[in-house]
């Protein structure tokens, strides 16, 4: 009988998504989550999925989830997803990562909002708070794990944050939140969808928040820290223009002010505005789903580096094509290629242009070998070409920008394989490849003067630099179990990082003086890092409204610099700053006009660069956060959410004390 029940659903998802399909490609998530009563993803192969079917390793945390939390941003929400490693090192600003090699400016993971890049590629990493989406806003957010560059594209090397807001095609959508809170926190937000006729909709959201910065309890120049605040603005529009034809155009824009700390573990009041705007036509013919998109990211920062005062304008643009078919009812292909181009300018002494051109083909094949057993292999191949213009600094070694007339060619690959031998067991095998490619920061864009005791150093970007290569092999079970209501998970990997990228060190001259030019500190490759561990999940629902999850995630890392080259000196002690263990337990409860929510996340001991680049021990501990809520008439709810609950503050990173903050939110909805 389950067999015919879980045979039935899937036919049913197969109708839906066609139908989707012919109605012109976008997808109605709400739809497929009333059918399999769990969200489902597209992200990995195009195809309608559950998660545990998916050929990577993922977790999707769905809009109830969202709405529970009581989170006030994004970090919030991450950590509390199995294997994720949060480093906050301010009351906005934060770094993440999957399985640990966390730091500063953390390089490992795309984030992606409807599949469009919001890292920042100038440093290569991701400002959460530049992020123009509202939690109210989110359908789901999809958390990939491990390398997926083949899958979903650029620089996925440790893993994707996919932001899938909710479809104004489809979801009728209107809020407004007003929040404040301890700590200063002031916030508010809009998010509305709208539909003029049959053939246009449209989803409008803004917002904006301040508050104030932690507490200095680490001796930092108070100009080097500022209060965050935010403002910003999104409007997605879908128009049908055919039956079998849609254009989706997207429009975002962030002004940010918040204290970050930089790669080279210093605090920096950094400013930021972004803007991005993308339009896709998608398109169902007789050859399959055909889709053309294109989209500018543009980018204004401000950051205090060594005391200079550095200014980049980045922008990228990205123009792709891709069509997803079908041979048969087994045979799932999926072809694209991409062109990038991404350019920055030098800084803080400027004068000069760092830019690339990427040219990109990727395939995907997924065959269905039986209703039990299905396969995925995914294959990118990119091609980048490197250039430099414009003029160097007095003194200035490798002054020539022939040195920039490089390219760099590499492979990506994925291979899934998912086997259900019932309808409540799945198991997953996964080989990937991923590969990050050396930032503009890296490759030149950074230029600066510093003084050292009675000398001048150069600090410059390295044109030669290698791309690190990350391989990463997991074996994952998930076990549905009806009568307890519950479901548990395992998962065992094993990753292999090539050609780990070493930060500025003002230990070790990279280039020696001469005659005429100046020492100089830069970037190298130098060495590798392995690291293995364990995950394991479970979660479930009680009679009576109750509902509970549990995690934890063993990791071992062994780094192994090339003669020479100290991992700890470079920024790149992954073996020492990664905890041996993280996990996550929430207990929540919902009868019908009160809910309530707790969550306890608990980190193991590790060392964390301090803002002098010294090593120095972070105490294992545990963060509690929760939130109650009121749902009344017409709309309206009432919450009282906090987060850092346990102390007033907490050391959680060698940087700012995490502090106690507690918020109190209403939220009118129609």
């Amino acid at each position: 009988m389950k067999t015919t029940l879980f045979a039935g659903a899937s036919v049913g998802l197969i109708i839906l998504a066609s139908a989707t399909a012919a109605s012109a490609q976008s997808i109605d998530y709400g739809a497929m989550e009333q059918l399999f009563n769990e969200p489902v993803t597209t992200s990995a192969t195009g195809s309608p999925q559950r998660s545990t079917e998916a050929p990577v390793a993922m977790e999707i945390i769905s809009a109830a989830d969202i709405k529970r939390s009581g989170a006030t941003d994004l970090p919030t929400l991450l950590s509390r997803v199995s294997g994720l490693d949060v480093l906050n090192a301010g009351a906005a600003g934060a770094d993440i990562s999957v399985r640990g090699y966390d730091r500063s400016m953390s390089p490992r993971l795309l984030v992606l909002i409807n599949g469009r890049q919001v890292y920042l590629d100038h440093y290569g990493y991701t400002a959460w708070a530049t992020l123009p989406v509202q939690l109210e806003e989110i359908r789901q957010i999809e958390v990939v794990k491990g390398p997926n560059s083949a899958l979903f594209g650029f620089n996925a090397v440790g893993g994707v944050v996919n932001i899938i807001t909710f479809n104004p095609k489809f979801d009728n959508v209107g809020s407004v939140t007003v929040r404040a809170g301890l700590g200063g926190h002031q916030e508010i937000s809009a998010v509305k969808t709208v539909k003029l006729g049959d053939k246009f909709s449209a989803r409008l959201s803004a917002g904006a928040v301040q508050m104030d910065e932690w507490k200095n309890t680490v001796g930092v120049a108070s100009n080097l820290l500022t209060d965050p605040a935010r403002v910003s603005a999104n409007l997605d529009t879908l128009t049908q223009l055919t039956d079998k034809t849609e254009l989706r155009v997207e429009g975002s824009w962030s002004n940010v002010q918040i204290s970050e700390m930089l790669s080279n573990n210093t605090y920096s009041p950094t400013k930021y505005v972004t803007s991005s705007v993308k339009a896709g036509v998608a398109s169902e013919t007789k050859f399959g789903t055909l889709e053309l998109s294109a989209y500018r990211n543009t980018l204004a920062a401000k950051h205090m580096v060594a005391g200079q005062l550095a200014k980049f304008d980045n922008e990228i643009t990205v123009v792709s094509a891709q069509n997803l078919f079908k041979l048969g009812a087994k045979h799932t292909f999926r072809v694209g290629g991409e062109y990038r181009h991404n350019e920055v300018n030098t800084a803080p002494i400027g004068g000069a242009q760092i830019a690339y051109d990427v040219l990109a083909a990727s395939g995907m094949w997924t065959w269905a070998i039986s209703d039990k057993l299905s396969t995925t292999a995914a294959v990118r191949y990119d091609k980048l070409d490197l250039e430099r213009t414009g003029v160097f600094p007095v003194a200035f070694p490798m002054a020539n920008n022939a040195l920039w007339d490089r390219s760099i060619k590499e492979t990506s690959y994925n291979l899934g394989l998912v086997y259900r031998p019932s309808d409540l067991d799945s198991i997953r095998a996964t080989v990937a490849k991923g590969v990050q490619v050396p930032t503009l920061v890296d490759l030149g864009a950074v230029q600066l003067k510093l003084a050292i005791g009675p000398f001048t150093i150069g600090a410059s970007g390295n044109p030669a630099l290698k791309p690190s290569i990350v391989t990463n092999y997991e074996l994952g079970y998930d076990r549905a179990l009806p009568a307890l209501n519950a479901k548990i998970g395992a998962s065992v990997f094993v990753q292999k990082t090539e050609d780990v990228k070493g930060q500025l060190s003002s230990t070790q001259l990279d280039i020696a003086p001469t005659a005429t030019t100046l020492p100089v500190i830069s970037y190298r490759n130098i060495g590798e890092s392995k690291m293995k561990g364990v995950e394991l999940t479970a979660s479930g629902t009680v009679e009576g409204g109750y509902h509970w999850s549990a995690d934890y995630t063993w990791t071992d890392v062994e780094d192994q610099p090339l003669a020479g080259y100290s991992a700890v000196g470079r920024g790149t002690a992954f073996e020492q700053t990664t905890p041996a263990y993280r996990g996550n337990v929430a207990l929540g409860w919902d009868g019908g006009a009160w809910s309530a929510d707790g969550y306890v996340r608990f980190v193991g001991g590790f060392n964390g660069y301090s803002t002098t680049s010294a090593l120095v021990p972070v105490d294992g501990y545990a963060s509690v956060g929760g939130r109650v809520a009121r749902q009344f008439e017409h709309g309206f709810i009432l919450a009282l959410s906090g987060q850092n609950l346990i102390e007033a503050r907490q050391q959680q990173t060698a940087g700012l004390e995490a502090e106690r903050r507690a918020y109190l939110t209403l939220t009118k909805s129609w």
